[in-house]
């Protein structure tokens, strides 16, 4: 059932925004996660709350940005968010079309190319978490969850864990046994974090998984945009038997375009790339380039649930299977509502990702590697207040 069915049954709905807050969140970790570009030592988001005049209170969360986080908040804040107050609710693409089309941002950058591309960044990021308000307020307003409103494909949707981040050559067991409790958890596999080691010791690594937990392991393998197009192609040539479910962002970002099409011209093992991507049209060019098997575009950094279904749309026409960087809260809604999805993400390790584990009080259930969509309207979760009040950041910093 889709929206326009579902509308279909109730009378001419009117629900005007009064109201948007985006509050930055931020939680230090005890520890770093080193990736093959990358090391995490905080656990960044926005939650943003959207109220109607008629007392609907929409709430989400979504996001992982560090160095823009407080010019995301600033720009949704003061910026977006006047733009659509008193607008009616039920008209999401209008919103989202006031949100993007009409005057340009102060940010006061001349003729710089690179810096531009950061401003669009910082706004469709913006963008994103409004939308995801708007979203959960409109499935409270129908009383529907969101995956419903956006087509209802099933109810539940296989899970995989992100792990392996990288830690000593030879410390083999650890990962064996990180994976094992993955397995415990409920899910079906890990994407593996590869990349920083040399090539030889991830396939090492990718060995010993497949060998101790055979073909019952989901084995994903991500790059995080760490080697050339020959390091790519040696991972993998050397990976061909481990039965890998995709490597994602293989090639450095600098060789998007050709070096994946390359990539996926000799290999067998599907290509996973969007997670950078910030529209849709992006994503397009990543499609038509033949560039990806699946694309998995971020919701919550690419302008929200109503572009992501642009994308996914376009992706279902051209046999491109959906994923979603990350962010299960949202993942959960998008990818059970089509048939051309994969895998939700999560992190286990609540030390990881402690906004997941900490700032939902009811989490979806994972029963035998699936996580399940309930009927609770819009995103159905609830929040822990105190979390909120914990976390909270900086909400001052101003546009120049």
């Amino acid at each position: 059932m889709y929206l326009g069915d579902i509308l279909a049954h109730f009378q001419p709905m009117t629900q005007k925004i009064k109201n948007i807050q985006v509050i930055p969140l931020v939680r230090r970790l005890n520890r770093a996660f080193q990736g093959s570009t990358y090391q995490i030592v905080s656990r960044n988001t926005l939650f943003v709350r959207v109220e109607t005049e008629e007392g609907i209170l929409g709430e989400a969360f979504g996001g992982d940005e560090d160095i823009y986080q407080a010019k995301v908040v600033a720009v949704a804040n003061e910026f977006l968010a006047p733009r659509i107050i008193g607008m009616e609710l039920l008209p999401i693409e209008e919103l989202w079309q006031a949100m993007i089309s009409t005057a340009p941002l102060p940010f006061h950058n001349r003729g710089i190319h690179t810096l531009d591309l950061i401003n669009h960044a910082v706004l469709m990021q913006a963008i994103a978490i409004i939308d995801l308000g708007l979203w959960d307020t409109l499935g409270k307003a129908l009383n529907k969850p969101v995956w419903r409103l956006l087509g209802g494909f099933r109810n539940k949707v296989p899970v995989i864990g992100i792990g392996g981040y990288h830690r000593s050559a030879g410390d083999l067991e650890g990962l064996v046994s990180e994976v094992e409790s993955f397995l415990a958890f409920g899910l079906s596999g890990i994407k593996l974090k590869v990349g920083s080691l040399q090539i030889t010791q991830d396939l090492k690594r990718v060995e010993t998984l497949r060998k101790h937990f055979g073909k019952r392991l989901l084995l994903c393998c991500d790059a995080n945009q760490a080697w050339t197009f020959d390091e790519a192609l040696q991972f993998a040539r050397g990976a061909k038997d481990y039965e890998l479910e995709w490597l994602e962002e293989p090639i450095r970002w600098n060789d998007q375009l050709v070096g994946l099409r390359r990539l996926r011209e000799e290999t067998d093992i599907p290509i996973v790339a969007g997670q950078g991507e910030i529209s849709s049209l992006g994503c397009r060019d990543l499609i038509l380039n033949r560039c990806v098997d699946i694309l998995n575009v971020d919701a919550t950094i690419a302008g929200g649930v109503t572009e992501w279904r642009r994308a996914a749309t376009f992706a279902q026409m051209m046999n491109v299977k959906m994923g979603h960087h990350e962010e299960p809260q949202v993942a959960l809604h998008l990818l059970a509502s089509v048939p051309n999805s994969t895998y939700v993400e999560v992190f286990p390790d609540p030390e990881r990702d402690p906004m997941w584990h900490e700032l939902p009080e009811n989490r979806p259930p994972i029963r035998d590697g699936y996580m399940e969509a309930s009927e609770k309207p819009g995103f159905g979760l609830a929040y822990n207040r105190e979390i909120i009040d914990i976390y909270r950041g900086d909400v001052a910093r101003s546009l120049p």
